[in-house]
């Protein structure tokens, strides 16, 4: 089915911004003349044109008469607002383009259904739902972050084939190759914050930067309610942005920002309230084992990636058991092996999708 095709061609122009366009969306658009391309595009990073507006400009100026007789396809419902970008259902509009296909419809307020209304309003032919679960997925930080009013959570670590996230004295191991490490250091390029506990910064003293990935650096998160980690160790580095949740004081220091907050059952949900209030889409949850069960407890997840290496343990810390949870794919890399779960309850997932 051609609009299907097409759609597909939006979401893969659309992934070429992972991780530079949160809070925004990744969107991608193709305007289509009798079955021959002749315009793409995609918004590139946050702050930039949308997908909608660097599509009608890439079109030749030989193709410029075609435009109002072609069809556009975007993989999101035309912004309606004008943020830092006019609104691209009226740039379409002025376009007088006749028909657009849409994947979904943007679940932000300040859109949701109203772009369609002014291209119907106009007099376009607006179809909607084309692909609509592969673009859910595609975007689903972005709908998680609207209609959950919260960060969307990935979790993540690596055990031995005996099921075991490191041993019984909680000392570093490194359990995962070097493949899998530094597609870890990838992931966090695409999101907007990743946490541990004090326990795993202690003990493993990591950076959590994307040192072996070229990309923008997470916010940093340490759960340490009372200030027992080193200001010697890493965290406490210049190298980004860092937020330090405690019990004892709530300061400003350089990049460091420590956040008081209580260390209760309200503790997740108010972090997650405050990334939300911060723009924060999304959230790597690295560990150690208490912390990664104290989101699983809560049903506070969306996603797990699982590494199990090929170092065995014959005793140690229990990796986590995931409850509600759907197994999604399983890929090999080398001798580890990576199985992605998705949570059953909030998270869409279509078979053949990329992470």
């Amino acid at each position: 089915m051609d609009d299907e095709l097409y759609i597909r061609r939006c979401m893969e122009l659309a992934q070429r911004a992972k991780g530079f366009t949160a809070p925004n969306p990744m969107v991608g658009a193709v305007l289509v003349y009798n079955g021959r391309i002749i315009g793409e595009g995609w918004h590139h990073y946050y702050g930039a044109a949308h997908a909608e507006v660097n599509c009608i400009d890439s079109v030749q100026a030989a193709d410029k008469a075609l435009i109002p007789d072609s069809t556009m396809y975007v993989s999101l419902e035309p912004c309606a607002h004008q943020g830092i970008t006019p609104p691209c259902a009226v740039r379409l509009v002025q376009e007088q383009i006749k028909k657009v296909v849409i994947a979904n419809i943007d679940p932000f307020e300040k859109v949701g259904g109203r772009g369609i209304e002014i291209l119907e309003e106009y007099g376009a032919q607006v179809q909607i739902g084309i692909l609509k679960a592969e673009g859910e997925w595609l975007n689903r930080r972005f709908f998680c972050y609207h209609t959950h009013k919260r960060p969307y959570i990935i979790l993540k670590w690596a055990q031995t084939p005996e099921g075991y996230i490191a041993p019984s004295d909680g000392r570093r191991l490194q359990i995962s190759n070097t493949h899998s490490h530094t597609l870890a250091h990838k992931w966090r390029t695409e999101e907007g914050a990743i946490l541990v506990g004090t326990n795993t910064a202690i003990n493993d003293n990591p950076e959590l930067t994307a040192r072996l990935w070229k990309g923008k650096q997470p916010l940093r998160i340490l759960l340490d309610k009372d200030l027992k980690v080193p200001h010697t160790h890493k965290l406490f580095n210049e190298a980004a942005a860092t937020w330090i949740i405690n019990e004892q004081k709530d300061t400003l220091q350089g990049n460091l920002h420590f956040l008081q907050m209580q260390f209760d059952e309200t503790l997740l949900p108010n972090l997650l309230q405050r990334l939300h209030d911060t723009h924060i889409l999304s959230l790597i949850v690295e560990g150690g084992a208490k912390v990664l069960n104290s989101f699983i407890a809560q049903d506070l997840w969306d996603e797990a990636r699982v590494f199990t290496g090929a170092v065995s343990l014959q005793q140690g810390i229990a990796a986590p058991l995931l409850q509600n949870a759907i197994p999604a794919f399983t890929t090999q890399l080398e001798q580890d092996r990576l199985q992605l779960w998705v949570n059953r309850s909030s998270t869409p997932y279509v078979q053949g999708m990329e992470l």
